[in-house]
């Protein structure tokens, strides 16, 4: 006779650590993803075009004719993260009386059209010259060479009770320049 010894069904065992970390993953994966989603949808549904800030620069007197002078201030436009890039500044530079005998102001922003580096100003030749990559503008904002595609950006200007305003300054590109004329 032959026996048969019968063995009880094995049962295959569920790994419940297994399954634990299968979930636990997925639910990581897809609070991840909410969290990087979260700044995407929230710039895909702002408001285009913000409110205008202006901010005071000087006193018209404080800036001599035909004198270029660095002005910095706090961007009002800061967000919480900018941190120090919050404090930017402009060229101001006084031409004189216009029509009307309203004087006449070139305001620039101090990043370079070619990346945004800040670019410096140098009295002795006239010129505004970027330190990274050797770009060079006139005193009047336009390319003088290097790799920049344009001039200096201008900002908006007004004089408002004998103080020169400008507006708040994003970071200027092509197709939004600070200067609603260009």
């Amino acid at each position: 006779m032959d026996h048969e010894i019968i063995q009880p069904p094995t049962e295959q065992p569920h790994p419940p650590r297994r399954v634990f970390f299968r979930w636990l993953t997925s639910a990581a994966g897809a609070v991840a993803a909410a969290l990087v989603s979260v700044p995407f949808v929230g710039y895909l549904f702002q408001q285009r075009k913000q409110s205008v800030h202006w901010v005071a620069l000087g006193k018209v007197a404080e800036f001599p004719f035909g004198e270029t002078r660095t002005v910095a201030f706090d961007n009002p436009l800061r967000q919480p993260w900018d941190g120090v890039t919050a404090h930017t500044g402009v060229f101001v530079r006084r031409e004189g009386p216009g029509e009307g005998a309203v004087d006449r102001f070139l305001v620039f922003a101090v990043n370079c059209a070619h990346l945004g580096c800040p670019v410096s100003w140098f009295p002795q030749s006239g010129l505004f010259m970027c330190p990274c990559h050797g770009g060079v503008y006139y005193a009047n904002g336009q390319r003088a060479s290097g790799p920049p595609p344009r001039g200096l950006f201008h900002c908006e200007w007004r004089v408002v009770d004998g103080n020169l305003e400008v507006q708040a300054p994003h970071y200027p590109t092509l197709h939004d320049t600070l200067d609603q004329t260009t």
